[in-house]
């Protein structure tokens, strides 16, 4: 009898431990997201990396540019593309007001700790965007600008597609890992080069990326980059990294020397440190293969402003058919002056006679 209530009361005590641990599990999915288990595409010392020349597209060094990998976070420069050329197109304005939704103040991850029924202006949440890579940001802004995440995604995709990302795949606004039923954020280095291209040209993005410290929510926050290049690398103002365990590590950077701009991709890294000491080595070899400039052109001279030669007296040229108006009224007075003459002898021989 004893071996027996035993025997029960540690089975009872096992299925109290396996539904505490259920219980546990299905929290902390509810907590996470319920987040899908994504297979690892990260290397050392990276997964892909390229570099090109700002200016012209010109690639200078590419190494398995075109591997895809989980950009992770580098996503919301998508975010900020799609939103500055809202703002741009005159379809928002910076001082615009966002609300923040329930929905956004309930993002994880990296965040400024939006609450529900907050309001701040579009240019406030943009720096959140860059500078803390702030996912509860991202969301309130692609509910603000789109009516919906969905449709803020859709934009990425369209955008993406017409700037030739062609190994690029959006399936959120943050880059969080995928939550269970949903597909993850693909890209490449290649296509994230084309992005950050589209950006250093055709937006106001460098003030919001160069920036390293920053105060939100009247300072009561302060927001600090995550990009260590900026203020170690000569002349990098931007632009973004990004990092979840499957993906590793990612950066696209972007430095500026003498007026000419290089970018580089560094995807997927499996160290931080590793990441950030390939990306400036890639941006110095960047620099290093930019072909050189042409030569200045000498100004062109116009002959008619050239001086005269030493010696020469420079005449005013002369106007076609400048000679008949002169000469018709130098005719015409020597006429007049010959027939008063001519009458003023004639009286005289008349007189004589």
């Amino acid at each position: 009898m004893k071996s027996l209530i035993w025997r029960g009361g540690w089975a009872a005590g096992i299925a109290v431990l396996l539904a505490a641990g259920l219980a546990g599990a299905q929290t902390t999915a509810r907590k996470s997201g319920g987040r899908a288990a994504l297979a690892s595409r990260s290397a050392d010392p990276y997964l892909g990396a390229i570099v090109v020349d700002a200016a012209t597209g010109q690639v200078l060094v590419e190494d398995k540019a075109d591997a895809q990998g989980y950009p992770a976070s580098v996503i919301k420069l998508m975010d900020m593309l799609v939103i500055l050329e809202k703002v741009q197109g005159g379809q928002a304005g910076l001082s615009n007001s966002v609300n923040v939704t329930a929905a956004a103040s309930r993002m994880g991850g990296s965040q400024v700790y939006l609450k529900e029924n907050e309001s701040f202006p579009i240019e406030d949440l943009l720096y959140a965007l860059m500078i803390q890579s702030a996912n509860d940001a991202a969301v309130a802004l692609a509910l603000h600008v789109a009516g919906g995440t969905d449709s803020f995604v859709a934009m990425m995709n369209a955008k993406a597609s017409e700037l030739g990302m062609t190994n690029t795949e959006f399936h959120s606004v943050h880059g969080l890992p995928p939550a269970s039923g949903q597909g993850a954020d693909v890209s490449t280095a290649r296509d994230l080069a084309i992005l950050a291209r589209a950006l250093v040209q055709s937006t106001d993005i460098l003030r919001y990326t160069s920036t390293r410290e920053r105060g939100f929510r009247n300072d009561t926050f302060i927001m600090r980059n995550h990009n260590h290049l900026l203020g170690s690398y000569q002349g990098c103002d931007g632009l973004k990294t990004g990092y979840f365990t499957a993906g590793g590590f990612s950066i696209v950077a972007t430095a500026e020397r003498e007026g000419r701009r290089v970018i580089a991709v560094v995807l997927g890294s499996r160290d931080r440190k590793v990441r950030d000491a390939k990306a400036a080595e890639l941006m110095s070899r960047g620099f290093a293969a930019l072909p050189p400039l042409p030569p200045p052109q000498p100004a062109v001279t116009n002959a008619m402003d050239l001086p005269a030669p030493a010696g020469e007296i420079e005449e005013e040229p002369v106007k076609a058919n400048g000679w008949i108006l002169p000469s018709l009224l130098g005719l015409l007075g020597g006429l007049v002056v010959a027939g008063v003459v001519a009458w003023v002898m004639g009286r005289s021989n008349r007189r004589t006679l």
